[in-house]
């Protein structure tokens, strides 16, 4: 007999939907955004610019709007070390860190062949967050 505290199968969470980034330059990471991944833009107002990934929304919101989702947690300042990384598939990564260099991106690290299989490229965008290209 489960518990009482215990969510019934249809409470239970699902999937991701959407991750939302605090960024401290809107239109700058906007600008990035929309030339190092080309997503469809879904949503644009003075706080935020979200784009539709696969299975997903990357919302992009101004770090001085993001308290009142966070609230009582703080919202941590720019330039701390990372603290997270979000990965992306794509089939050719050697293809794709080429495009990257091509739009001036710097590279992280790779084109590297990971000791857990997958080779992969890491950058980061203005605001700090890691984005690691993967192929499988």
């Amino acid at each position: 007999m489960p518990a009482a505290n215990a969510f019934a199968p249809h409470d239970r969470a699902k999937q991701i939907f959407a991750v939302t980034l605090f960024v401290d330059d809107l239109a700058d990471t906007e600008r990035f955004y929309h030339e190092v991944f080309g997503m469809p833009l879904v949503h644009k107002d003075d706080d935020s610019v979200a784009y539709r990934f696969p299975n997903m929304i990357v919302n992009l919101l101004l770090a001085t709007a993001a308290p009142e989702l966070v609230a009582p947690a703080p919202v941590g300042p720019a330039g701390t070390p990372s603290r997270m990384m979000l990965t992306l598939e794509v089939d050719d990564v050697d293809a794709f860190a080429t495009h990257l260099r091509a739009l001036g991106v710097p590279i992280l690290n790779g084109p590297a062949d990971r000791p857990w299989g997958p080779r992969t490229v890491t950058i980061a965008d203005p605001s700090g967050h890691c984005w690691e290209f993967s192929a499988g």
